[in-house]
């Protein structure tokens, strides 16, 4: 499985949307790979190929997706952009005898720090109320780590940790929490938050 080439499947043009996803993706993949570059780190178990897939498919949902300001000119809320990935990965490797379920999981699971059953029903988000939506392997919790640190309306520059702090304290304590908790997995500072 390559994922560029599933990337270009998806997004046959060269447009800008194809390239912001494909930059945006990249610094995701080079963020994970950086953390787990960290020596005390080395003695976890984790599927780097896996995570550099996973970090170049988290996104390619969002060609479906209502977003104009960053090219998205599909008609779904962005908020799906991740399990309308996973969908279109589990669709396309059915098709090609493919297995990309953990690269779907990895779509679905990387909004936020996660997604509870309690956040999707509570807020009423347009998204399936009968499971939570978090990252359980060690490689789905990497990405949704790594993606925090980009934004693809801000496409060149990686957020200092205090902005990503702000943006999950918009989501509740619970969010912060499953934040916290994922940059304490990967030995990610806090700084002075």
């Amino acid at each position: 499985m390559n994922a560029l080439d599933i990337i270009r499947h998806f997004y046959p043009e060269d447009t800008p949307l194809r390239r912001l996803l494909i930059q945006h993706s990249s610094q995701v993949r080079d963020k994970a790979l950086s953390i787990l570059a960290n020596p005390a780190l080395n003695g976890l178990d984790i599927n780097v190929q896996l995570v550099n897939d996973g970090a170049m498919l988290h996104d390619i949902g969002i060609i479906r997706c209502d977003a104009p300001s960053i090219h998205c000119e599909g008609t779904e809320p962005y908020l799906l952009h991740g399990t309308i990935g996973a969908r279109m990965l589990r669709e396309f490797g059915a098709e090609n005898g493919v297995d990309l379920e953990p690269y779907a999981r990895i779509c679905e699971r990387h909004t936020g720090a996660g997604l509870t059953r309690e956040d999707i029903i509570g807020q009423d988000l347009p998204l399936p109320h009968d499971r939570d939506l978090l990252p359980e392997t060690v490689e789905e919790k990497l990405v949704c780590l790594a993606d925090k640190f980009y934004s693809k309306s801000s496409p060149d520059k990686e957020k200092p940790m205090e902005r990503v702090l702000a943006s999950m304290r918009k989501f509740g304590t619970g969010t912060v929490e499953r934040f916290a908790e994922l940059c304490d997995t990967f030995n990610v500072p806090l700084g002075n938050s």
